[in-house]
């Protein structure tokens, strides 16, 4: 092979040795871009975060044990509100959850994905149990004494994520905590709650903290 030839076949090489590394630099450099964008959308729009509300909470079964094992059913009604007019939400991996004096006392329920539009509103009404679940001695006798007479300050709990839309730019997800304080009174039933056969039902109309 003549110098000639080896020199157009060396060259020959190095185009296809360096045309995937350009394909490779294009690449980064459009999805930098396309980051930039979303970036740049976020910091203009400003998506303003979800407000949710507790509408009301329906009792079952609340008992405590001597042994502090508590026994709860309820559902809940809660309502979201995407206050933004110019993006879209979509809620995913949500599971809420009933506390009592920062002690979970209910299992996880899940919500299933949900799509919310502009200035769009979402109900949901999980049900919440709690079967033989282990109380903390000093949260068993307080449990007790409010059973019998007395306001239970619960708080219904949401953990999640959350993801922003405009057009067709997708961004997120971020976690989402919605914490929702629920005053029940058991000592006087005939003023806050409505008697449905074997349950009672309370109207709470009660804002929830929310942090993205």
């Amino acid at each position: 092979m003549s110098s000639g030839e080896c020199e157009h076949h060396h060259k020959s090489w190095r185009k296809k040795l360096f045309k995937p590394k350009k394909l490779y630099a294009a690449i980064v450099s459009l999805c930098m871009m396309c980051g930039m964008i979303v970036m740049i959308l976020a910091l203009l729009l400003r998506p303003k975060k979800p407000s949710f509300l507790l509408q009301d909470a329906t009792v079952f079964a609340f008992a405590v044990s001597s042994t502090n094992l508590l026994n709860a059913s309820f559902q809940v009604t809660l309502e979201a509100h995407n206050h933004n007019s110019r993006i879209e939400a979509y809620y995913e991996g949500f599971r809420v959850y009933a506390v009592y004096q920062n002690q979970q006392i209910t299992f996880f329920t899940s919500i299933p994905p949900t799509y919310q539009g502009h200035k769009g509103d979402s109900v949901w009404s999980p049900f919440l149990y709690g079967f033989n679940v282990p109380i903390a001695p000093y949260n068993g006798a307080a449990l007790a004494q409010i059973q019998s007479n007395g306001s239970i300050s619960l708080a219904v709990k949401i953990d999640g994520q959350v993801r922003w839309k405009i057009l067709s730019i997708t961004w997120g997800p971020y976690h989402i905590h919605v914490t929702c304080p629920a005053v029940i009174n058991f000592g006087n039933n005939s003023n806050n709650g409505v008697f449905v056969d074997t349950f009672v039902k309370y109207q709470l109309s009660q804002s929830c903290s929310v942090s993205v």
